[in-house]
């Protein structure tokens, strides 16, 4: 194979020059320099050039016995000249890939199997350290194969997070894995979060929100639950990660359900007066339990001020000048029924 006609750059085209030339010695059964330099109407020098550019792409092979005679070859031909060994490494590469592939894959089963006794006999750790915590929670997350479940309370993501888990969000639903989101009602006004939930959504993972979330979760293939540290102080909180499959399979339960009891959130289709309902039945609801505005704005994820601007705005809607007199008029109404 003439490796200098498989340049870096590409395979290069004949010109018009060599594509006469060629043409002519296909007819003449022979190229001689000197005749192909008369019929073309070029010079000797330029005769050679043209030589040496068919005899690089072999289209030109010299007669056994005779290397002063070249003669014209097939395309056929001169494509299995210069391809042939590289097609030889190609299927060479294909056929390692190909053995390295059946190898592995003969520990698949040994390694999942292997897991599931490491995971019964490790069933919880404590990960205080966020760099390590952070580095389990993508090793999880590039081992996932089938579904991840995530719930986030406090309302609207912060943008940083959402922008570091966008890409390798994308990358495992490109992978087939499952991936569920569940938010409180009041991240559907931060601007962030939406366009996240409409970048991963587009993709094919699944949105929903909520009035109220028990705690953070992530749940990978069923098997293992990252739940976040309690009572730390003097830090920011770890995560307690469960292994054990019974209480596994009680926390994915506990999942469904309110994933079951929550909104769709397609942000494409945003329905602004549902969700202002919802929020509004959640924030009557808790207020008519007794809560302070800071618990009410703690326990839906919003600011005190937001909360407070939700409280009057409920209050004029019922046409009341007090709590009292709005607790009355809601009964009136019947905004709690179904509650």
């Amino acid at each position: 194979m003439s490796e200098s006609a498989l340049s870096d750059g590409g395979f290069a085209m004949l010109d018009d020059a060599e594509a006469s030339a060629y043409r002519n010695a296909v007819l003449l059964g022979r190229f001689v320099r000197e005749e192909m330099a008369t019929t073309l109407g070029v010079s000797l020098e330029k005769a050679a050039a043209i030589e040496e550019r068919l005899k690089a792409l072999s289209l030109l092979r010299s007669l056994p016995g005779e290397p002063g005679l070249l003669l014209p070859v097939s395309p056929d031909a001169a494509v299995a000249d210069l391809v042939g060994e590289t097609e030889d490494r190609i299927r060479d590469l294909q056929r390692t890939v190909a053995e390295v592939r059946d190898q592995m894959g003969t520990l698949r089963s040994t390694y999942f199997e292997s897991r599931q006794q490491r995971n019964q006999a490790e069933a919880f750790d404590v990960i205080s350290d966020i760099d390590a915590l952070q580095a389990m929670l993508d090793e999880q997350g590039e081992r996932c194969r089938l579904e991840m479940l995530t719930a986030q309370p406090g309302g609207a993501r912060p943008s940083n997070l959402l922008a570091n888990a966008r890409p390798k969000v994308l990358e495992r639903l490109r992978r087939g894995v499952r991936i569920r989101h569940l938010y409180q009602h009041t991240a559907r006004s931060d601007l962030a979060t939406t366009a996240y939930v409409q970048a991963v959504t587009r993709h094919g993972a699944e949105v929903r929100t909520t009035d109220e979330l028990i705690d953070r979760i992530v749940i990978y293939d069923r098997e293992v639950v990252f739940l976040p540290e309690q009572h730390v102080d003097g830090r920011v909180p770890g995560a307690v990660v469960v292994r054990e499959p019974t209480l596994v399979a009680f926390l994915c339960r506990v999942y469904e359900h309110l994933w079951d009891g929550a909104t769709q959130f397609d942000p494409g289709a945003e329905d602004g007066a549902e969700i202002t309902d919802d929020l509004k039945r959640s924030i009557v609801k808790l207020m008519a339990q007794g809560y302070k505005d800071e618990l009410v704005a703690r326990r839906l994820g919003m600011s005190v001020r937001t909360c407070r601007r939700y409280i009057s705005q409920i209050m004029l809607g019922v046409d009341a000048t007090s709590r009292f007199q709005a607790g009355v008029n809601i009964a009136l109404i019947g905004l709690l029924d179904g509650q």
